[in-house]
């Protein structure tokens, strides 16, 4: 009796885990049978029960297309019938995606970060007018926020009409310009007052838990 205990190391080897081996078995019969029209016509119950197996699915978009893709995975693209929609070739689900380019970005003044780039290249392409002219003073006083970040002392906004001169490849000039940016103490100041802002907050959070942890329950 011990000799006709089958193992699953023994077994076949599961495709789709998550289908069971009784499926596998079914597609397996549908592989082996002689006339294409049956074939049709089982692969189609086998795609009732993979949906019925799956009903959280059903109102997701191209869930039956998903299902004919799974079937002739199981299948190993051996399975010789009519698809409603176009079949995934084995050599296609093998393939290997193209690898990602990521940026590689080198700016001269890495405190800016790659955002500040990416919006003055935004800003060159706009026509000139009141919208670009408050564009670029709003990137350059994000600029100038920056820069104190990572200098704690103060910056003439002159610094500031230079670096964004240079990024900019001499397109944005505000070299000669008589309005002035917001001052250090008003950007700092908004920064601690949004910092203290948040940790008052998780404060009283914390202080909240605390209170109903500690209240009496009979």
């Amino acid at each position: 009796m011990i000799d006709d205990i089958e193992y699953n190391t023994e077994r076949e080897h599961l495709i789709i885990p998550e289908y069971g081996r009784h499926l596998q078995k079914m597609v397996n019969y549908a592989k082996a049978l002689p006339t294409k029209e049956e074939r049709n016509k089982v692969a189609k119950s086998i795609i009732n029960v993979m949906g019925n197996m799956q009903p959280h699915l059903r109102d997701v978009p191209d869930f039956q297309h998903k299902l004919w893709d799974q079937l002739f995975i199981i299948s190993d693209f051996e399975l010789d019938a009519d698809s409603p929609y176009p079949t995934t070739t084995k050599e296609e689900l093998n393939e290997r995606p193209e690898p990602l380019k990521y940026p590689q970005n080198f700016p001269k003044y890495r405190f800016y970060g790659n955002n500040i780039k990416t919006m003055i290249d935004v800003a060159n392409t706009w026509e000139d007018g009141e919208l670009k002219e408050a564009l670029t003073y709003t990137i350059a006083n994000h600029m100038k926020k920056c820069f104190l970040n990572w200098n704690k002392d103060t910056v003439e906004d002159d610094v500031i009409y230079n670096h964004l001169f240079e990024l900019s490849e001499g397109k944005i000039n505000l070299k000669g310009s008589d309005e002035d940016l917001t001052d250090a103490t008003t950007l700092m100041r908004n920064k601690k007052k949004y910092s203290n802002s948040n940790s008052s907050s998780k404060k009283s959070h914390h202080k909240k838990n605390n209170s109903n942890r500690n209240r009496k329950r009979y």
